[in-house]
């Protein structure tokens, strides 16, 4: 205890205004109001929850103090360094409180919580007892007045609002002196007397909560469905490399299908060094174009475009071209280098090196990668590595790329990845970057926390009835789906699901049924509106002639394809406000294993969707189903209008249990749209 302390025991106004201790007790006794259990809240405040623009953000909270005076709480909110607002919170039960905000512009953001002692509310709750009970006095009466006093010198309120005080401070005092104390309780029980005391009254004992960061969003990456194509094979001849302007010839077919985001593995050049050949072989034949992942020539690096698809205005008229056609364009950035990359020479700390002098290969037994070397970033290569690759994403930002598919991150270190994130969002916060990382759990939560604005899954691995369900509860309901948005790709150029390759024609609609309904973003790599599943060997998730080592040509509308399908999802998603939200996912029962029921709703219930996929691409599957009927508030015997979206026609469900049919070959989904008859 410090001496001032011991000596205020005795004499009070000997304690020095500039003590420590004094002030830590006065800070501590002003703050009263408990504030606790905030949510959402990611580990403690360290990281931000995540919005995009105009999506409601609702925060709960156990706020409560001391004795029995009321109290009252609200949400402050803004842009970090900018202009706070405040909603207020609404109580609920047992000490929780609650309340609903969202932000208008991406970027980074904050709200907390704040609660104080509400003398005005504890007056009328008491004041209306007593007088209830008889015993009001005229003590009570003068504490109502200065309470309105109170409230002219609070510094709250409008000028309006004042000019208002001031008029019924007037009236208080005027049925004072007529003696009149029915109609000075009654005034200061009106609702325009609550509202205004409400809007300018001392916040006694005032209790702010730390802020809480957000990082708010533009709606893409939260919603974006993605097609990711090899530029090179779109000149539809495998003799030919293709260009930029072959794939401006393919912008209407993909625009068709109603895909958002246009995605590129890497476009930079190719090494030469242990190129790869076809099928992944280690030796190269003349002609094999080498794996795009193996970055860096004498032709450039990073920074460059591989020669042979098109020069940097080439790209500009692509990206152009594509936002005509209401694509953006995502970019890979893999974060390793062919052992032919220029900055090997420039900058040989940013590597590994063995004690032979050699550069040490990326090797992952038994799989072989020696025609990639990985990065280091840290001894010698800090800090002059990781500017680097922070440059190395403003150029191509400013060469109108806005969003980048990252390989491997989780291969790299954590730090960097939060700190070139948030460098890139400084100039400009709609930058998307999505995780490509097929990891533990753990580290991939990790990676959306400290700035992923979405995220690989393991969606591509679930099958069974009960790992959907399981699976998309965790993603849609659990702490992570404050801050982690999965990105539903059914396939990708390293990945040809086991499921794909024995499922023929209904597996690949089964599957494209599920990622575009379940998901808020989700991804198709080229040939899977083919249903091109040949794998290199059966069971093995690796393309046979795979794209990553040679150049392909495909026919687009080959008998036999999904396009259409693809083409009514995307139209769905977009059409459909309830399909907008990851988080409104709802599982509802069919008594079938082999049927997975769910749906997607707007709070108003104005955009309800059901969903009925079969999990059997062989055959027919059926069965009974509850409909949702208790969500319009409707008893089990209601009815409920129905319009079959994929038959295209219209009906009326009465009752709850209904019944559906599927067979496989004939289509494997069901859409249905409810409303109220």
């Amino acid at each position: 205890m410090s001496k001032a302390l011991e000596a205020s025991r005795t004499k009070v106004d000997t304690v020095p205004s500039d003590d420590p201790d004094v002030a830590r007790l006065r800070t501590l006794a002003e703050s009263r109001v408990a504030i606790e259990a905030v949510t959402p809240e990611i580990n403690g405040g360290r990281f931000a929850v995540k919005r995009v623009a105009g999506e409601p953000l609702t925060v709960t909270a156990d706020v409560f103090c001391d004795g029995h005076d009321k109290i009252d709480a609200a949400l402050v909110y803004g842009a970090v360094d900018g202009e706070l607002h405040e909603v207020p919170l609404s109580f609920v039960v047992n000490d929780r409180w609650t309340g609903t905000l969202s932000f208008a512009e991406p970027g980074a953001h904050r709200f907390s919580i704040i609660a104080w002692r509400d003398l005005y509310a504890t007056w009328r709750d008491e004041a209306k007892k007593k007088r209830d009970a008889g015993v009001l006095t005229d003590l009570e009466l003068t504490e109502a007045r200065h309470l309105v006093e109170m409230a002219e010198k609070s510094g709250r309120g409008s000028d309006d609002e004042q000019y208002a005080l001031a008029e019924l401070a007037e009236k208080l005092d005027g049925l004072r002196a007529a003696g009149d104390a029915d109609a000075q309780y009654f005034l200061m029980q009106a609702p325009e007397t609550i509202a205004l005391l409400h809007a300018t009254g001392v916040r006694t004992n005032l209790t702010r909560y730390a802020d809480v960061p957000v990082w708010v969003d533009r709606e893409r990456a939260a919603f974006s469905a993605w097609y990711e194509l090899f530029p090179r094979s779109q000149s539809g001849d495998p003799a030919r490399h293709g260009t930029f302007d072959d794939v401006i010839a393919r912008l209407p077919d993909i625009a068709e299908m109603g895909f958002d985001v246009l995605y590129f593995p890497p476009i930079h050049p190719i090494g030469h060094t242990n190129r790869k050949g076809k099928n992944n072989s280690l030796k190269a034949e003349a002609g094999d174009p080498g794996s795009p992942y193996a970055i860096g020539s004498e032709e450039g690096g990073h920074l460059a475009i591989h020669p042979e698809l098109g020069t940097f205005d080439d790209f500009h008229r692509l990206v152009e071209a594509a936002k005509g056609h209401g694509l953006e364009i995502a970019l890979d950035i893999a974060l390793n280098a062919s052992p032919d990359h220029p900055w090997i020479k420039e900058h040989p700390e940013w590597f590994d090196w063995r004690p032979d002098g050699t550069i040490k290969y990326a090797e992952n037994p038994p799989k072989k990668y020696e025609d990639i070397v990985n990065f280091h970033f840290y001894r010698d290569a800090i800090p002059s590595i990781w500017i680097a690759m922070r440059d190395m994403f403003l150029h191509w930002l400013k060469h109108g790329v806005r969003i980048f598919r990252v390989d491997n991150p989780h291969t790299k270190p954590f730090p960097f990845w939060e700190w070139v994130i948030d460098e890139v969002r400084k100039v400009d916060p709609g930058a998307i970057f999505l995780a490509e990382a097929f990891t533990r759990p753990k580290v991939m939560k990790r990676l959306a926390k400290i700035g992923y604005n979405q995220s690989y899954s393991y969606f591509t691995w679930r099958n069974a009835k009960w790992e959907f369900e399981q699976y998309l509860t965790e993603l849609t309901q659990e702490e992570c789906a404050e801050y982690m948005r999965p990105n539903f790709f059914v396939n990708t150029p390293d990945i040809n699901p086991v499921f794909l390759q024995t499922s023929g024609r209904p597996g690949f609609r089964i599957r494209l049924a599920l990622a575009a309904t379940l998901g808020g973003n989700y991804g198709v790599y080229s040939g899977f509106e083919l249903c091109e599943f040949e794998p290199v060997v059966a069971g093995k998730e690796e393309y046979l002639n795979s794209e990553k080592y040679e150049i392909r040509a495909f026919d687009w509308k080959r008998e036999g394809n999904i396009r259409d399908d693809i083409a009514f999802f995307n139209r769905l998603r977009n059409s459909e406000p309830a399909m907008r939200d990851f988080r409104n996912l709802a599982f509802y029962t069919f008594w079938n294993d082999n049927v997975l029921w769910y749906g997607k709703r707007t709070p108003d219930l104005s955009s309800f969707l059901l969903f009925a996929v079969t999990l059997d691409p062989f055959n027919p599957q059926g069965g009974q189903f509850e409909v949702p009927l208790w969500e319009f508030g409707l008893p089990d015997g209601g009815s409920i209008k129905v319009d079959d979206l994929v038959a295209e026609r219209s009906f009326t469900w009465q009752g709850k249990v209904q019944h559906w049919w599927f067979n496989p070959q004939e289509c494997p989904y069901a859409v249905f749209r409810i409303s109220r008859s």
